[in-house]
């Protein structure tokens, strides 16, 4: 788990299933010194974590993310410069209870990371 370790939540906003969120990472989190010493880049697989964990608040229920149809890093985060970024979230539940989901990570006009793809509640 990420949150409150990685990164905090600085603001929250849910409509319906609308989310919006600012978080700040941490700078100074041991994982910078392996990715990358002197060079801090937030890795790709912690920005989807980061989404899933504020999906998995909202939602009060643990998720698995089942597919990715679309997942692209677009601009790296490094958080020596940048240390907080804005998150969008908009979900649907479809017939088979998984959840569509289109996310995105931000500041500014520069997007980051964007995914879209299925979750589902776990077992």
């Amino acid at each position: 788990m990420l949150l409150n370790d990685f990164f905090t939540l600085n603001g929250l906003q849910v409509s319906g299933a609308d989310i919006a969120a600012t978080i700040i990472i941490d700078p100074a989190h041991k994982i910078f010194e392996g990715h990358f010493p002197g060079q801090p880049v937030v890795p790709g697989v912690c920005q989807m974590q980061m989404l899933k964990e504020i999906m998995e608040m909202v939602t009060e229920k643990k998720l698995d993310v089942v597919k990715a149809y679309d997942m692209k890093f677009l601009a790296v985060i490094d958080p020596s410069k940048n240390s907080q970024v804005s998150v969008s979230i908009k979900y649907a539940e479809d017939p088979s209870g998984e959840l569509q989901v289109t996310g995105s990570l931000f500041k500014d006009e520069l997007q980051h990371f964007k995914f879209k793809g299925l979750l589902n509640f776990q077992h």
